[in-house]
This record gives C-alpha cells, structure tokens and sequence, in this order.
C-alpha cells in the first residue's frame, strides 16, 4: 500500500460521499468503500456494525442532515496518510462541509482505518474525533 494509492482513493470515496449527500446518489453506493464489519467511534460510543444493511443505515442518518443543510461539497482542511504496512494505512482528516454558496455546514475531524482485502480498499474503522 502506498500513500498516494490511498489519498488517491480517499478523493474517491469523499466524491462519492458528497454525490449521497446532495441526493444524487443512494447511500448504498458507499459499501464500495465501507468494510463490514465496520468499527465506529464518536463522543456517543462505540459499535461494531456488522451487516451491510447497518453501515447504510448508520451512515444515512449523517447523509440526510448534509442533505435538510443544503450540502454542496467538502474541502479538506488538512489531511495526513501513515502507512502501516502492505495491508493497512491511517488517513487523518479534518474537513469543511460546505453549501453552495460557500458558506459552511461544519467541520469533522476523523481518523479512518484503511484496509486492503478481498474487495479492495475499504474504511475499517471511522473515529470520529471530538470538536
């Protein structure tokens, strides 16, 4: 695994990201880049999602806030990939979701766990980091 194949890939998945949140694609385009299992970490837990039904299901809540705020797109305010091995990278990111007219939505900072198996690179564990 190399950094640039995963920023590469990353860019990727934030545009597929952003198409779900201004409804022009279904949520469930992002299995494409989601694990199952999937590890999740926020201020209000942590939870293993084990089904491809619950990743969609745990990411369509966020979608439909982005989309009730008039979400046009994400800038990535700074980022950093640390390789561990062939198999696995660490994406950290903090980004600014904003509407169309440039105005933001709010701010995400997470570390993502990113993995390279049977079915490509996937997000294995998204933590989520407190504001």
């Amino acid at each position: 695994m190399e950094a640039d194949d995963v920023r590469r890939w990353f860019s990727e998945y934030l545009d597929c990201f952003a198409a779900c949140g201004r409804g022009e694609k279904d949520t469930s385009a992002l299995l494409a880049h989601y694990g199952v299992p999937l590890l999740v970490t926020t201020d209000d837990g942590f939870f293993t999602v084990t089904s491809e039904e619950q990743v969609v299901a745990t990411v369509q809540h966020q979608v439909e806030g982005m989309r009730a705020a008039a979400y046009s797109r994400s800038e990535t305010l700074d980022s950093e990939v640390t390789v561990l091995n062939d198999k696995s990278a660490i994406y950290r990111a903090t980004f600014s979701r904003q509407r169309s007219d440039g105005s933001e939505v709010g701010r995400l900072s997470a570390t993502y766990f990113v993995t390279d198996g049977p079915r490509g690179l996937r997000i294995s564990v998204l933590a989520v980091q407190s504001a």
